[in-house]
């Protein structure tokens, strides 16, 4: 049995253009040490930068060496790779969600600047298939023992930053400068608006 009391994994998660990269951010300005690569650098869709891991993307493929020196560091894994982290540790998981609209529209936005136009009139398509994927996973995120969860609303977020940078410090239960993780969430990176 896992001991509960080990250093547990800090992920941050939801679907891509939720607010993961600046949920890590947060992390990082309050004093968290955040596992990336940097091989993804800032650009016009992410102007903070994207906070990834390649490894993680190969986690479905067996790629869990790296989750041991994962340990009281943070690390963004996408919902759908959730469930391919290895048991035997403990993890704390914040989870964004985000206007399933703006998601898209933010999805779309990205899509055309790489001359990849997204369809609109797939939206609704896409809606019914990403709430299927998180009610899947929020149910199997419920049944986990060793992954604790706090779900953070970005919408809510950016209208009160200092409330909920107190609020996952808390949920963290790490000393984080609440201060510097609540100059973070800005306005004039919230573009995709319902």
């Amino acid at each position: 049995m896992m001991n509960q009391m080990e250093t547990p994994i800090y992920i941050v998660s939801g679907l891509p253009r939720s607010g993961t990269s600046m949920m890590m951010k947060m992390l990082e300005a309050g004093g968290l040490n955040i596992l990336t690569d940097n091989i993804r650098t800032a650009d016009d869709d992410n102007l903070q930068g994207y906070y990834e891991f390649e490894r993680v993307k190969q986690l479905k493929d067996g790629d869990t060496l790296w989750v041991e020196e994962a340990r009281g560091n943070v690390v963004k894994v996408i919902s759908a790779l959730l469930e391919h982290l290895p048991g035997g540790y403990h993890y704390k998981i914040i989870f964004m969600e985000r206007e399933m609209a703006e998601i898209l529209a933010s999805q779309r936005k990205m899509l055309e600047r790489r001359g990849k136009p997204g369809d609109p009139a797939e939206d609704g398509r896409f809606t019914d298939l990403y709430t299927k994927h998180l009610e899947k996973i929020k149910g199997w995120l419920a049944l986990q023992q060793n992954m604790d969860v706090l779900y953070i609303r970005y919408n809510e977020l950016l209208k009160s930053p200092a409330e909920h940078a107190a609020k996952v410090a808390g949920f963290l239960n790490v000393p984080l400068d609440v201060q510097a993780m609540s100059k973070v969430p800005q306005e004039q990176f919230y573009r995709q608006r319902k």
